[in-house]
């Protein structure tokens, strides 16, 4: 028996009801979102049954939502059944100023890595993790560089030329045409070297 998006949907639901929900399949990939409190619940059932077998941790990251008040902080499984070879994700939220979610060790052994990196760029606090610090930031960072917390820019700069950005200066620039400028490619190639 081929296993299939609506297939994975139905038995998540047999098994948990309501407390799973937001199903999408972007791309063909079902996703779905689950309470941050049940996601070891979730990720054991979809290992152990013996119809779905999600026993491979492909990726765990996190993803900020500033505009999501209260669950700012997604926290994002993707699974594989290599038997069947079927791939999904998972998302359970949690609130930026208690980021606090279950560790996936105890089940997939590579969420080690993936969680302390999730950690030392986001900030999530996976508890019972055996090793939970930063491995790519300076121990004395005190913040989580990946959270969309600060602007893109430092606007205090003064030494660049907005202008070689396509910003500032005159409101036309970059738009605006030169009176004597090429208008074909034939124009433009006066010397024929572009042939």
């Amino acid at each position: 028996m081929v296993l299939t998006n609506e297939r994975i949907k139905e038995r998540l639901q047999e098994k948990f009801g309501e407390a799973v929900g937001v199903f999408e399949e972007p791309y063909g990939m079902l996703t779905f979102t689950a309470a941050a409190e049940m996601n070891m619940k979730v990720m054991q059932f979809l290992f152990d049954d013996e119809e779905l077998r999600f026993q491979f941790l492909t990726d765990l990251c996190a993803v900020h939502y500033p505009e999501r008040i209260g669950e700012e902080l997604a926290v994002v499984y993707h699974l594989h059944n290599l038997v069947d070879n079927v791939r999904i994700r998972f998302k359970a939220f949690i609130p930026v100023a208690h980021p606090d979610i279950f560790t996936a060790t105890s089940l997939y052994e590579a969420a080690n890595w993936m969680e302390r990196e999730t950690y030392d760029f986001y900030g999530v606090n996976f508890l019972g993790h055996p090793n939970l610090k930063r491995i790519l930031n300076v121990e004395e960072m005190d913040y989580f560089p990946m959270r969309k917390e600060f602007p893109l820019e430092d606007q205090s700069r003064i030494d660049k030329d907005d202008e070689m950005f396509g910003r500032g200066g005159d409101l036309d620039y970059g738009n605006k045409r030169s009176e004597n400028a090429a208008t074909t490619i034939n124009e433009a190639d006066k010397d024929r070297t572009w042939q």
